[in-house]
């Protein structure tokens, strides 16, 4: 017997994100509130009863949505958790590649988490910038810069994480003026001198 995660239907996944391109889309134009099924399924050339196979409605939409993002951004996480030995070259690689992540899908991003319409991605996200940054610091251990400069760890992993994701938006809302790396080394720069 074959122990591999079955394989999804090539159709659903098109189906899937013909639906998220067009709720995408819908968003740019209007609140989250004035989009329908039936908006969705028309800008997606499907029809309702395709929308609801996949969804149970418009929130369930956004929850499998939230999901499928935050598993990526894990995927991403995780590999490069994998890769890397030393404290310093752990974490450079992997922020570079999580900004190329937000940069390779920047549509999606810049609509779900820099427009203030759709608070369940930027929460998901949050919370996983907070996990990731509460790690870090617990990596550090008691002898860190914090330890010994007397900082809360609960106030670092806030302050870190709403950086983090802060930083994130903001560059997402200007159109990521600065490619990826550029990023990744001025967030490591700033990081030194704390």
């Amino acid at each position: 017997m074959d122990n591999r995660t079955p394989r999804v239907d090539p159709r659903v996944l098109r189906t899937r994100q013909l639906l998220k391109d067009a709720f995408v889309e819908l968003l740019q134009e209007m609140d989250i509130e004035k989009i329908s099924v039936n908006r969705i399924a028309e800008r997606a050339t499907i029809n309702r009863v395709t929308f609801y196979l996949h969804y149970r409605d418009i929130p369930d939409m956004l929850e499998k949505m939230a999901d499928e993002m935050i598993e990526d951004i894990n995927c991403i996480l995780t590999n490069d958790l994998t890769i890397q030995n030393s404290k310093e070259e752990k974490d450079w690689p992997m922020l570079v590649n999580l900004l190329e992540h937000f940069a390779e899908h920047a549509k999606f991003y810049k609509v779900v988490l820099a427009s203030r319409r759709t608070p369940i991605f930027t929460d998901r996200m949050l919370r996983l910038l907070t996990e990731l940054v509460t790690s870090r610091i617990e990596r550090m251990g008691d002898e860190s810069v914090l330890a010994t400069a007397g900082i809360q760890k609960d106030i670092a992993i806030w302050y870190g994480s709403s950086a983090l994701i802060g930083t994130i938006v903001a560059w997402l809302r200007q159109d990521m003026p600065y490619t990826p790396v550029y990023l990744a080394k001025q967030f490591i720069l700033m990081r030194s001198l704390s």
